[in-house]
């Protein structure tokens, strides 16, 4: 069984969109990080005012290495903020750093779509990984026609990668949410101007298309590869 010419033709189709959108996000950022905020804050102090008015007590925000690492971590109940968004005090600090308490409103509140997406990390980070290689072991091993054992681990391999695509999706709603609840704070807590909030809804609008291109390609990896499994003669 061969790897086709299709299925190359999907992979370098979906990493130029990504990377497409991820040159986009990082331009972006470094426009709105010219937009120096007027209240003068930080993203650090962004985000322990947001998780002040939220009443949340038990979540800190700390400074993590790197570009673009920022994340909400709900087992140690961290706001992550990169050096840059930790310190910095213009738009696309305050984009990012109310993002990511977003998330921790979200963990607060008990919000089922992230309550969903939780769950289904323990099971994605170990078969998310071998799925590919299972199925194209199976396939190798059983040819997609057979119902023999390799058949089987094919098909083992493409319900794990099932559980991938559906953590994608998932995390759209996840992504969303956060953000329209950090820009509907900025403006109602009135921290920011008009140019400020255009900029910092512009660049969470860019930050959640990556993970719009990371589910678009899940699913097309997906569906080609249960065409290998299933539609073969």
């Amino acid at each position: 069984m061969g790897i086709g010419f299709g299925y190359y033709v999907l992979i370098g189709g979906i990493m130029l969109l990504s990377w497409l959108v991820s040159s986009t996000l990082k331009r972006k950022f470094a426009k709105y990080s010219k937009i120096h905020l007027r209240n003068g804050m930080s993203g650090a102090e962004i985000a322990e005012k947001m998780l002040a008015d939220h009443g949340i007590t038990d979540v800190q925000v700390i400074s993590t290495r790197g570009q673009l690492t920022d994340h909400y971590n709900p087992k140690d109940k961290t706001v992550n903020l990169s050096e840059s968004v930790y310190n910095q005090r213009n738009a696309a600090a305050a984009a990012v750093a109310a993002h990511e308490c977003g998330h921790a409103v979200q963990h607060a509140q008990a919000y089922s779509w992230l309550q969903m997406r939780s769950s289904l990390v323990p099971v994605v980070s170990i078969t998310s990984g071998m799925s590919q290689w299972l199925i194209i072991g199976g396939l190798i091993l059983g040819g997609a026609a057979g119902l023999g054992l390799g058949w089987w681990v094919a098909v083992a391999g493409l319900g794990m990668m099932g559980f991938a695509t559906l953590f994608s999706f998932i995390t759209l709603p996840v992504e969303y949410d956060a953000s329209n609840r950090a820009l509907a704070w900025l403006e109602n807590k009135h921290l920011v101007s008009r140019d400020e909030l255009d900029g910092a809804t512009d660049a969470l609008k860019w930050a959640a298309r990556t993970y719009l291109v990371a589910a678009i390609g899940a699913l097309a990896s997906l569906i080609y590869w249960a065409f290998q499994v299933f539609g073969n003669d």
